[in-house]
């Protein structure tokens, strides 16, 4: 009886409050932040290059909204959210390759992929906003 209360009891789904969140988890659920923000970005990108090939009067237009803050902000998330991805779908396909499947190794590639991200992150503001 004891037995079935408890197994009824368990989460369904894994609770990441009770895991320590280290650098191959983190890297792991930025990959698909990214991902997301990447697919997300698609209408945009595709709205941007309507308004630069359109005519002369959107060209403008769209020039001003992407020196205006809202434009360069997005261009910033989408230019780390691309460097993160790329570096970190490298790093999946080197571990899918048997490269790196040791615990070391894999927090060591994590740490370095997101310390790619951050370079990027902060060059990305010097180049944009400064």
């Amino acid at each position: 009886m004891n037995e079935l209360r408890t197994k009824h009891a368990r989460p369904l789904s894994p609770d990441l409050s009770i895991y320590r969140w280290r650098a191959p988890m983190l890297a792991s659920i930025a990959h698909r932040a990214s991902g997301m923000a990447l697919v997300l970005f698609v209408p945009l990108y595709l709205w941007l290059l309507h308004g630069m090939t359109s005519s002369p009067d959107h060209y403008v237009a769209t020039l001003d909204w992407l020196h205006s803050s809202l434009g360069k902000c997005s261009l910033w998330l989408v230019g780390v959210a691309l460097v993160y991805h790329f570096s970190n779908g490298i790093r999946f396909l080197c571990i899918d390759a048997g490269w790196g499947e040791s615990r070391e190794m894999m927090r060591f590639s994590a740490l370095l992929v997101l310390l790619i991200a951050l370079f990027s992150a902060l060059l990305f503001v010097w180049l944009l906003f400064l």
